[in-house]
């Protein structure tokens, strides 16, 4: 299974189920094994370098076992071939996601212009419910 350019899958490392799906397809839906239940062991896939592994774990969330198998079930399609394609294009695009270093965040300051017109804002405030306080009475 090709995931990028660069990055391709073997077949063995796939294994799928049939398993029976709920939804649409009337009566058949009770009698035939339409839904695909796909899984792919990533923590030890050799196709896959640690980095991508890692973030892969991250993506996944509760798709991936603690063995670190990528569990994706697919019964939305009435056909079978429809759901096997489907649950191969939903990996393929979670291991593409995963192959993508996220942007280091950048570190920014507020403008000078921004603070001053933020403690202004505050001043203004402040004057406004001190204003709306009752005269202090003197004794």
């Amino acid at each position: 299974m090709r995931v990028t350019d660069t990055l391709f899958i073997d077949e063995s490392e796939l294994e799928e189920r049939h398993i029976r799906a709920s939804g649409p397809g009337g009566q058949h839906v009770n009698k035939a094994s339409t839904a695909i239940q796909l899984r792919f062991d990533a923590m030890n896939s050799p196709a896959l370098p640690d980095v991508v592994k890692s973030r892969l774990r991250r993506l996944a969330g509760s798709r991936m076992t603690k063995d670190g198998v990528i569990v994706i079930e697919a019964g939305n399609a009435r056909s079978q071939e429809r759901n096997r394609q489907d649950a191969r294009d939903r990996l393929a695009q979670l291991i593409e996601r995963a192959t993508h270093a996220p942007k280091p965040r950048k570190k920014t300051r507020p403008s000078i212009s921004s603070v001053r017109k933020r403690k202004a804002a505050k001043a203004q405030q402040g004057r406004k419910k001190a204003l709306r306080q009752a005269p202090k009475v003197e004794d």
